[in-house]
């Protein structure tokens, strides 16, 4: 990426403000380094610079005229292609949608974002419908880690983490059902959060598990995060899910002080695993010291049936992903991708019982979170087993029958922040998660913040590829 483009948010909004950057400027490099880069990096899926130029623009006359709607303003932003806009098709990366499926309208979070002044730049890849691995026959991009082309860029979230992190866009938004916000903010090295089920509003998207889906913001920093967050949040009546709950300021609230907060940090199944990799929990350890020498309380507590809980919200999205396909599953089989087709055929598997007993080990585990959350502020988790893997060594079929330390937050409901901390022997990316009670976003986005003030693993710039020629002036 360009040494002179902002990395993040907060910063690209200060030059803005100062003068010493225009919108148009900021947009251009961002679409230059897109036009050099993304052939390699396949974060994109369709590209909207004439019309991100004209929102640049807009922006910069309202700077000149006085008008300052929010620190989003004329940031280049990037959309995850589940979500529906106004000026660019929705295609969930399938052969299989409807062109027309929300045609010519933006979802709410889009809209809310393109109020503050944001600029889209484009749609990002996806997992084919959100689920699945990339299948090169189907013609969509294949998404590719920033830091090293040969390893997974996750999923499903993918185009939106692989663009924070090369600079192909300052900050964007993925969905996450299981995992698919934090998986690729962590292996691309950015930070990502997975909000309460109900914070933000998901219409206008493509569903994949109705009881689970959440739309998150992904960007380098947790303090990007919460000016992200503090647009897309908030009540939305097209929406029977969403919460009408009040919405914070949440960068108000950052100040780096967890003085006295209570980390619950979990042993049992996550850090004693045996197949979490050394160098994984290492990072976890690391990350919880550094806060606890800020002030903070760590507190040792169990999670009651974590990996029954992991079966259940992977039955759950499983059955729930089938109820919305069945129809196309039956019809147009080979139209999907192949591991998107053997993932959602799995829901065909599983009777109604079986789903029922999933929503009963979910009432018990919700319970039981509870219980431990009232000691607790928030608790800190490995994010994976191991480092990011080859691309090649991808199985989804062990996706689904080991352990996960994310798809339990799903499950309940919770919201989940993924957080740089380190990086492998094999020069990836290492992420803890931090875990918070419903609705309290602002504790877990204020630990993360409270993190990355004391260090400098989320501001690390893969350099696989020489930057474009973009240059930033007023």
């Amino acid at each position: 990426m360009p040494d002179n483009l902002p990395l993040t948010i907060r910063d690209a909004a200060a030059e803005l403000r100062a003068g010493t950057v225009t919108a148009v400027a900021l947009t251009t490099a961002v679409l230059d380094t897109i036009t050099a880069q993304d052939p390699a990096l396949g974060a994109y899926v369709t590209v909207t610079a004439e019309g991100a130029l004209a929102a640049a623009a807009a922006a910069d006359r309202d700077f000149a005229a006085g008008i300052d709607k929010h620190p989003l303003q004329g940031i280049p932003l990037a959309v995850k292609d589940i979500i529906a806009t106004k000026d660019a098709p929705t295609t969930a990366n399938s052969r299989v949608l409807d062109p027309q499926w929300g045609a010519g309208t933006d979802a709410p979070v889009v809209a809310r974002l393109r109020e503050a002044g944001g600029v889209v730049v484009g749609k990002t890849t996806t997992s084919e419908f959100a689920c699945g691995l990339p299948d090169p026959t189907k013609g969509f991009p294949i998404p590719r880690n920033p830091w090293n082309l040969e390893h997974t860029a996750s999923g499903s979230s993918a185009g939106t983490g692989i663009a924070v992190a090369a600079g192909l866009a300052l900050g964007g938004l993925g969905t996450d059902t299981g995992g698919s916000v934090r998986a690729p903010a962590s292996v691309s090295g950015i930070t990502g959060l997975k909000v309460t089920f109900g914070r933000v509003p998901k219409n206008g998207v493509v569903p994949l598990g109705y009881s689970l889906d959440s739309v998150g913001p992904m960007a380098r920093s947790a303090y990007d995060c919460a000016l992200l967050l503090e647009v897309i949040a908030g009540y939305d009546a097209g929406d029977p899910t969403a919460a009408d709950v009040p919405v914070p300021q949440y960068t108000s609230l950052l100040d780096g002080d967890v003085t006295g907060l209570r980390i619950g940090v979990p042993r049992e199944y996550f850090l004693d695993n045996p197949l979490l990799a050394d160098e994984v929990r290492d990072g976890v350890l690391d990350g919880i010291a550094a806060l606890q020498a800020m002030g903070a309380e760590v507190v040792d507590v169990t999670i009651p049936y974590a990996g029954p809980a992991n079966d259940a919200n992977n039955l759950t999205f499983l059955a729930e992903g089938y109820a919305y396909h069945r129809a196309d599953l039956i019809s147009r089989w080979t139209d999907y991708g192949k591991s998107t087709r053997d993932v959602l055929g799995r829901g065909a598997l599983y009777t109604g019982a079986d789903y029922v007993q999933a929503q009963r080990v979910r009432s018990v585990f919700r319970a039981e979170v509870a219980k431990v959350m009232d000691q607790v502020d928030v608790l800190i988790t490995p994010l994976s087993l191991g480092p990011v893997p080859r691309a090649d060594e991808m199985d989804m079929g062990l996706l689904f029958t080991g352990a996960s330390f994310t798809g339990q937050w799903n499950l309940t409901g919770m919201p989940a922040v993924s957080v740089p901390c380190g990086m492998s022997a094999n020069g990836l990316p290492l992420a803890f998660q931090v875990v918070g009670k419903p609705f309290a976003e602002t504790t877990v986005l204020k630990v993360a913040d409270a993190y990355q003030r004391g260090t400098d693993w989320h501001l690390r710039v893969p350099t696989f590829a020489a930057p474009a020629e973009a240059v930033l002036s007023a």
